[in-house]
């Protein structure tokens, strides 16, 4: 079959949603014409945050409203497809604010989590974001204490507590003397990539940059 008749019937039997609006996209896209202009919504100077231990922290889009339902259909609701579509604003925010590495890394879930999710959406983010710059995506941390979510803690310290000593350096990881790119899925308060940079510039890397497809406002 060829390939413009097969799109037409997957087109015609499986209509594709926009990712943020849910309504009907058409022709495969994943982002409807609205929200594609409408989105990302942080503009380039604001899209920087400064949180100690890191070079900076960089996010395209603002944590509300329909950014934050997809992002959370994305996270617990198998949505997994979704990775191409932020990895794109990631990739597009990183080259606004000309930021250049050695490797791309991820904050990664716990072996329990993960088994229960059945994939790691900081990975597949990190993963598309690597693929369309060229450059490696690296397992550099690994998760050893698993942890309650973030998102249950109550303040900035509590987070920081919740996020002290749960990450570690791989043993095979190569980090000393590189710019290292790190990746999550939101950042709120910061302590966990606070956390993950300060174990990556414990082991030599040069940079730590982070970028998240969502914030908070501040």
């Amino acid at each position: 079959m060829k390939n413009g008749l097969r799109d037409t019937l997957l087109e015609l039997f499986f209509p594709t949603r926009c990712v943020f609006c849910r309504r009907l996209s058409g022709k495969g896209e994943p982002v409807c014409r609205a929200c594609l202009e409408k989105y990302p919504d942080v503009p380039v100077a604001a899209q920087s945050r400064k949180l100690p231990g890191l070079d900076a922290c960089l996010s395209p889009l603002w944590y509300t409203g329909r950014v934050r339902e997809a992002l959370l259909r994305y996270k617990f609701r198998d949505c997994s497809g979704y990775a191409p579509v932020f990895g794109k604003f990631m990739r597009k925010c990183l080259d606004e604010n000309r930021i250049s590495c050695d490797s791309i890394t991820w904050v990664p879930l716990s072996a329990r989590r993960l088994r229960q999710r059945g994939y790691d959406q900081a990975r597949l983010l990190a993963g598309e974001i690597a693929a369309e710059a060229g450059l490696p995506c690296e397992a550099l941390l690994e998760k050893v204490r698993n942890t309650p979510a973030q998102s249950g803690m109550g303040g900035r310290e509590a987070r920081r507590k919740n996020a002290a000593g749960a990450y570690r350096v791989r043993e095979d990881a190569v980090i000393k003397g590189k710019r290292v790119v790190l990746v999550d899925d939101i950042v709120t308060t910061g302590e966990t990539l606070r956390e993950c940079a300060r174990m990556l510039k414990a082991a030599g890397a040069k940079s730590v940059t982070a970028v998240t497809a969502a914030r908070t406002k501040d």
